[in-house]
């Protein structure tokens, strides 16, 4: 009897030792959250990037980029908050995406056969073609037959690099470097510096970038109808994809879509000989009704009334109703979120555009340390009134890591270019910025108020008789 009660413990003990076993595999398949369900418990949705103006980086209002506005566009079509996590290389955003750390990759990704072994992509959002960029001025590669020989980079990684992998297999004599610690704006600076001869770059990025690099010029195109997609994680799990494809759709169907990425198709405003025709013609035709709003408004707030001049003109040529494709409007070209911080209910009136643009500038120079004297705390303030505090302090730390002075300008001038540089902006706190961008934004600003200051001081006609 005791053998018989022994007996059956053990079977009982067999029965619930193989039902723990098989636990797990009762509750797995269809019981386990879907990607989507994970993100919907988590709140938000995570985007796997790269710093770059085509992608990610931090503008004076915060988190800005062309890939961004468009992830962030969809997470609030999820219902979602948006997270940001950055990748130092390429092949870093594949281990990021396979190891759960974010729900999806967009940083100006190629659909390429090999890429689509280990990713699933979404729909395709940008046709792009692959061209070879060199300097103004030296010989124009115009063919494949033209780049044996020269100075030729590209990132490791990249689809540019396979285009030339598969190119020298009818072409031996083409060599090139593979760089994993650079962006293709670094590569783009190299090029425009003469430290390369060429370059591949997606013409998207190009388009962005040339601005600000009005030393390249492009060569031929390498490849054409690329198309770029969002990836997400392969397998069977794809509730994230296919909401993907109803977003991009929605999006397609409104125009939302081209509008995030008209906004940063931006022209670049240079002072030449052409700038200077226009600046004269609106110094005539628009300045005159707007002179006396300046006027009162500096005086008000203790500043130089051409200094806000030169930044409404640089900002908008005085045109009250401007709007760019980012959504900010009027004299100063004020976001709706700076101007709703300081209490402007209408951008598109001049006189509030141009108490907000003030009042903004003195935000900029409270920051300024007050060791820093004249003219330089001003042409600082500039920079930081242009591409926001943190990038500018992010700025004077490189400076002076580099041995330079972070309290004078012509130093701290200097190494704005760092900030698109991948090695530099990994070193900081902000990340990315359009470091040339703000340095151009301040020369057009000196030129504009050298020019009301010669034209005032010489009593010029178009001037003497509104002051």
């Amino acid at each position: 009897m005791h053998f018989s009660v022994t007996r059956q413990n053990q079977r009982l003990t067999s029965l619930i030792l193989a039902a723990i076993v098989l636990l797990p595999f009762l509750y797995s398949g269809n019981d386990s959250p879907t990607r989507l369900q994970q993100a919907e418990r988590r709140g938000s949705l995570t985007l796997l990037t790269r710093n770059g103006a085509s992608s990610y980086f931090i503008g004076p209002e915060g988190a800005a980029g062309p890939e961004y506005d468009i992830v962030a566009a969809f997470a609030g079509y999820l219902g979602l908050k948006i997270e940001v996590r950055v990748a130092e290389g390429i092949g870093e955003l594949d281990s990021l995406l396979n190891r759960g750390q974010g729900e999806l990759i967009a940083a100006n990704l190629t659909r390429t056969p090999a890429r689509e072994q280990w990713l699933s992509f979404g729909p395709d959002y940008a046709d792009v073609d692959t061209i070879v960029v060199y300097k103004r001025g030296q010989n124009r590669p115009r063919g494949l037959k033209d780049l044996p020989g020269m100075r030729l980079s590209v990132i490791a990684g990249s689809n540019h690099e396979h285009l030339l992998v598969t190119a020298k297999e009818t072409m031996p004599d083409l060599r090139w470097t593979s760089v994993s610690e650079m962006g293709v704006e670094d590569l783009m600076l190299a090029v425009a510096d003469g430290e390369l001869d060429a370059t591949l770059v997606d013409s998207n990025i190009f388009k962005i970038n040339s601005p600000f690099y009005p030393r390249l010029k492009p060569g031929f195109m390498l490849a054409e109808q690329q198309q770029q997609a969002w990836a997400f994680s392969k397998g069977d799990d794809d509730s994230l994809v296919q909401k993907a494809r109803s977003f991009f759709k929605v999006m397609q169907e409104n125009g939302g879509l081209a509008a995030l990425q008209d906004r940063y198709n931006v022209n670049g405003n240079r002072l030449d000989r052409v700038g200077m025709f226009h600046f004269m013609k609106q110094v005539r035709n628009r300045l005159p009704a707007l002179m006396p709003v300046f006027q009162e408004v500096a005086g008000i707030h203790g500043l130089d009334w051409r200094l806000l001049a030169a930044i409404g003109y640089q900002e908008s040529h005085w045109d009250a109703e401007a709007t760019s494709q980012t959504g900010v409007r009027g004299i100063m070209m004020l976001t709706q979120k700076t101007a709703t911080a300081l209490g402007i209910t209408d951008r598109l009136d001049p006189g509030q555009s141009i108490e907000g643009g003030a009042r903004y500038l003195l935000r900029m120079r409270k920051r300024i340390p007050s060791r820093i004297p004249e003219p330089d705390r001003t042409w600082m303030t500039l920079a930081a009134y242009n591409m926001g505090w943190g990038h500018l302090e992010d700025t004077r730390k490189l400076t002076q890591q580099q041995g330079g002075n972070p309290d004078r300008w012509q130093d701290v001038n200097e190494r704005l270019p760092l900030l698109s540089q991948e090695h530099w902006f990994r070193q900081t706190r902000f990340g990315y910025a359009r470091g040339l961008g703000a340095r151009q934004f301040v020369d057009n600003v000196r030129s504009y108020f050298d020019t009301l200051v010669w034209m005032e001081t010489h009593a010029h006609p178009l001037l003497v008789s509104r002051l």
